[in-house]
Protein backbone atom coordinates (compact mmCIF):
# COMPACT_ATOMS: atom_id res chain seq x y z
CA UNK A 1 0.00 0.00 0.00
CA UNK A 2 1.14 3.55 -0.71
CA UNK A 3 0.84 4.46 2.99
CA UNK A 4 3.56 1.91 3.76
CA UNK A 5 5.94 3.99 1.62
CA UNK A 6 4.49 7.48 2.19
CA UNK A 7 2.78 7.33 5.62
CA UNK A 8 1.02 10.68 5.17
CA UNK A 9 -1.53 8.90 2.97
CA UNK A 10 -2.72 7.10 6.10
CA UNK A 11 -3.14 10.28 8.16
CA UNK A 12 -6.72 11.34 8.94
CA UNK A 13 -8.11 14.30 10.87
CA UNK A 14 -11.80 14.23 11.77
CA UNK A 15 -14.12 16.88 13.20
CA UNK A 16 -17.89 16.56 13.79
CA UNK A 17 -18.62 17.30 10.11
CA UNK A 18 -15.35 16.93 8.22
CA UNK A 19 -12.54 14.57 7.31
CA UNK A 20 -9.14 15.90 6.25
CA UNK A 21 -6.80 13.58 4.34
CA UNK A 22 -3.92 13.69 1.91
CA UNK A 23 -5.61 13.43 -1.51
CA UNK A 24 -5.47 10.46 -3.85
CA UNK A 25 -6.05 10.90 -7.59
CA UNK A 26 -9.84 10.87 -7.31
CA UNK A 27 -9.70 13.46 -4.53
CA UNK A 28 -7.43 15.64 -6.69
CA UNK A 29 -9.87 15.44 -9.58
CA UNK A 30 -12.68 16.58 -7.28
CA UNK A 31 -10.51 19.37 -5.85
CA UNK A 32 -9.61 20.52 -9.36
CA UNK A 33 -13.30 20.74 -10.22
CA UNK A 34 -13.93 22.86 -7.12
CA UNK A 35 -11.15 25.20 -8.24
CA UNK A 36 -12.56 25.34 -11.77
CA UNK A 37 -16.01 26.23 -10.44
CA UNK A 38 -14.55 29.15 -8.43
CA UNK A 39 -13.40 29.73 -4.87
CA UNK A 40 -14.01 33.47 -4.40
CA UNK A 41 -15.65 36.55 -5.87
CA UNK A 42 -13.59 37.32 -9.01
CA UNK A 43 -13.76 41.04 -8.16
CA UNK A 44 -11.65 40.49 -5.03
CA UNK A 45 -8.32 38.61 -4.92
CA UNK A 46 -7.77 37.05 -1.47
CA UNK A 47 -4.52 35.26 -2.31
CA UNK A 48 -1.00 36.64 -2.50
CA UNK A 49 -0.29 34.37 -5.48
CA UNK A 50 -3.16 35.13 -7.92
CA UNK A 51 -3.58 31.50 -9.00
CA UNK A 52 -7.32 31.95 -9.56
CA UNK A 53 -6.85 34.70 -12.16
CA UNK A 54 -7.09 32.33 -15.12
CA UNK A 55 -9.62 30.18 -16.97
CA UNK A 56 -11.37 27.25 -15.23
CA UNK A 57 -9.47 24.45 -16.99
CA UNK A 58 -6.11 26.02 -16.15
CA UNK A 59 -7.18 26.54 -12.52
CA UNK A 60 -8.03 22.84 -12.27
CA UNK A 61 -4.71 21.70 -13.78
CA UNK A 62 -2.70 24.16 -11.68
CA UNK A 63 -4.44 22.96 -8.52
CA UNK A 64 -3.52 19.33 -9.20
CA UNK A 65 0.05 20.21 -10.18
CA UNK A 66 0.54 22.32 -7.05
CA UNK A 67 -0.57 19.43 -4.84
CA UNK A 68 1.91 17.12 -6.55
CA UNK A 69 4.66 19.70 -6.18
CA UNK A 70 4.14 19.94 -2.42
CA UNK A 71 4.52 16.17 -2.09
CA UNK A 72 7.59 16.11 -4.33
CA UNK A 73 9.36 18.91 -2.45
CA UNK A 74 8.77 17.45 1.02
CA UNK A 75 11.63 17.28 3.48
CA UNK A 76 11.71 17.24 7.29
CA UNK A 77 13.43 20.65 7.16
CA UNK A 78 10.71 22.29 5.02
CA UNK A 79 7.26 20.85 4.39
CA UNK A 80 3.74 21.78 3.37
CA UNK A 81 1.05 19.29 4.27
CA UNK A 82 -1.93 19.66 1.93
CA UNK A 83 -5.19 18.04 2.97
CA UNK A 84 -8.44 17.84 1.06
CA UNK A 85 -11.47 18.70 3.16
CA UNK A 86 -14.33 16.21 2.81
CA UNK A 87 -17.94 16.77 3.95
CA UNK A 88 -20.66 14.15 3.47
CA UNK A 89 -18.30 12.18 1.24
CA UNK A 90 -17.53 15.07 -1.13
CA UNK A 91 -14.32 17.09 -1.48
CA UNK A 92 -15.20 20.72 -0.73
CA UNK A 93 -11.80 22.42 -0.44
CA UNK A 94 -8.30 22.17 0.95
CA UNK A 95 -6.52 22.97 4.20
CA UNK A 96 -2.76 23.13 4.60
CA UNK A 97 -0.19 23.58 7.32
CA UNK A 98 3.45 24.29 6.61
CA UNK A 99 6.71 24.75 8.48
CA UNK A 100 10.44 25.06 8.13
CA UNK A 101 12.89 23.76 10.72
CA UNK A 102 9.88 22.56 12.69
CA UNK A 103 11.80 20.25 15.03
CA UNK A 104 13.70 23.29 16.33
CA UNK A 105 11.24 26.20 15.89
CA UNK A 106 7.98 24.35 16.66
CA UNK A 107 5.98 26.84 14.57
CA UNK A 108 3.50 26.27 11.73
CA UNK A 109 1.61 28.41 9.25
CA UNK A 110 -1.65 27.57 7.52
CA UNK A 111 -3.71 28.29 4.42
CA UNK A 112 -7.00 27.09 2.98
CA UNK A 113 -9.78 27.59 0.48
CA UNK A 114 -13.29 26.28 -0.04
CA UNK A 115 -15.51 26.05 -3.08
CA UNK A 116 -17.82 29.07 -3.26
CA UNK A 117 -20.90 26.95 -2.51
CA UNK A 118 -19.35 25.96 0.82
CA UNK A 119 -18.74 29.46 2.17
CA UNK A 120 -20.61 30.63 5.26
CA UNK A 121 -21.20 27.19 6.78
CA UNK A 122 -18.52 27.25 9.46
CA UNK A 123 -16.33 24.75 7.66
CA UNK A 124 -13.37 27.11 7.71
CA UNK A 125 -13.28 27.05 11.51
CA UNK A 126 -13.44 23.25 11.70
CA UNK A 127 -10.73 22.85 9.06
CA UNK A 128 -8.33 25.17 10.82
CA UNK A 129 -9.15 23.66 14.21
CA UNK A 130 -8.27 20.23 12.80
CA UNK A 131 -4.79 21.23 11.65
CA UNK A 132 -4.18 23.17 14.87
CA UNK A 133 -4.96 19.98 16.79
CA UNK A 134 -2.48 18.14 14.62
CA UNK A 135 0.14 20.86 15.14
CA UNK A 136 -0.21 21.41 18.88
CA UNK A 137 -1.48 18.07 20.21
CA UNK A 138 0.01 15.79 17.59
CA UNK A 139 3.35 17.38 16.67
CA UNK A 140 4.13 19.45 19.75
CA UNK A 141 3.99 22.90 18.15
CA UNK A 142 4.41 26.01 20.30
CA UNK A 143 3.11 28.61 17.81
CA UNK A 144 0.84 28.88 14.78
CA UNK A 145 0.66 31.87 12.46
CA UNK A 146 -1.63 33.04 9.71
CA UNK A 147 -2.14 36.07 7.50
CA UNK A 148 -5.07 37.43 5.50
CA UNK A 149 -5.65 40.62 3.58
CA UNK A 150 -7.55 43.19 5.61
CA UNK A 151 -10.60 42.83 3.37
CA UNK A 152 -10.76 39.07 4.04
CA UNK A 153 -12.97 39.37 7.09
CA UNK A 154 -14.04 35.71 7.02
CA UNK A 155 -10.47 34.45 7.48
CA UNK A 156 -9.76 36.99 10.21
CA UNK A 157 -12.98 36.00 11.98
CA UNK A 158 -11.91 32.35 12.02
CA UNK A 159 -8.53 33.32 13.45
CA UNK A 160 -10.07 35.36 16.26
CA UNK A 161 -12.53 32.58 17.12
CA UNK A 162 -9.66 30.12 17.48
CA UNK A 163 -7.64 32.41 19.74
CA UNK A 164 -5.09 34.07 17.45
CA UNK A 165 -3.84 37.51 18.49
CA UNK A 166 -2.76 40.36 16.19
CA UNK A 167 0.90 40.16 15.17
CA UNK A 168 1.42 43.15 12.87
CA UNK A 169 0.92 43.84 9.19
CA UNK A 170 2.62 43.21 5.85
CA UNK A 171 2.17 45.25 2.67
CA UNK A 172 1.81 43.40 -0.63
CA UNK A 173 1.21 44.28 -4.26
CA UNK A 174 -1.92 42.49 -5.49
CA UNK A 175 -3.20 43.08 -9.02
CA UNK A 176 -0.94 46.11 -9.10
CA UNK A 177 -2.50 47.66 -5.98
CA UNK A 178 -0.83 47.98 -2.55
CA UNK A 179 -2.73 45.73 -0.14
CA UNK A 180 -2.36 45.29 3.63
CA UNK A 181 -2.10 41.82 5.11
CA UNK A 182 -2.91 41.30 8.79
CA UNK A 183 -0.68 38.79 10.57
CA UNK A 184 -1.98 36.80 13.52
CA UNK A 185 -0.24 34.44 15.96
CA UNK A 186 -1.46 31.69 18.28
CA UNK A 187 0.59 30.28 21.15
CA UNK A 188 0.00 26.99 22.94
CA UNK A 189 -1.76 28.57 25.93
CA UNK A 190 -4.25 30.51 23.80
CA UNK A 191 -4.85 27.45 21.62
CA UNK A 192 -5.72 25.40 24.70
CA UNK A 193 -8.02 28.14 26.03
CA UNK A 194 -9.96 28.38 22.75
CA UNK A 195 -10.01 24.67 21.89
CA UNK A 196 -13.70 23.99 21.25
CA UNK A 197 -13.90 21.78 18.12
CA UNK A 198 -13.52 18.02 18.82
CA UNK A 199 -10.78 16.57 16.60
CA UNK A 200 -9.51 13.01 16.29
CA UNK A 201 -6.17 12.14 14.68
CA UNK A 202 -5.46 8.76 13.10
CA UNK A 203 -2.29 7.38 11.57
CA UNK A 204 0.12 9.99 12.90
CA UNK A 205 2.83 7.85 14.54
CA UNK A 206 4.32 6.44 11.30
CA UNK A 207 4.47 10.00 9.90
CA UNK A 208 6.56 11.53 12.69
CA UNK A 209 9.98 10.98 11.07
CA UNK A 210 8.70 12.86 8.01
CA UNK A 211 8.32 15.91 10.24
CA UNK A 212 11.79 15.43 11.68
CA UNK A 213 10.38 14.04 14.92
CA UNK A 214 11.13 10.84 16.74
CA UNK A 215 8.19 11.66 19.00
CA UNK A 216 5.87 14.64 19.44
Amino acid sequence: MIADIWPLFGLRLRTPRLELRVPDLEDLAALGKQAADGVHDPAVQPFLVPWTDTDPATRARNTVQFQWAMLGQWSPARWTLQFVTVADGAVIGTQAINAHDFAELREVGSGSWLGREQHGRGYGTEMRAAVLELAFAGLGAEFATSEAFEHNTASYRVSRKLGYADDGIERHLVRGTPTVGRRVRLDRARWAAHRSVPVTIEGLEPCLPMFGLAEA
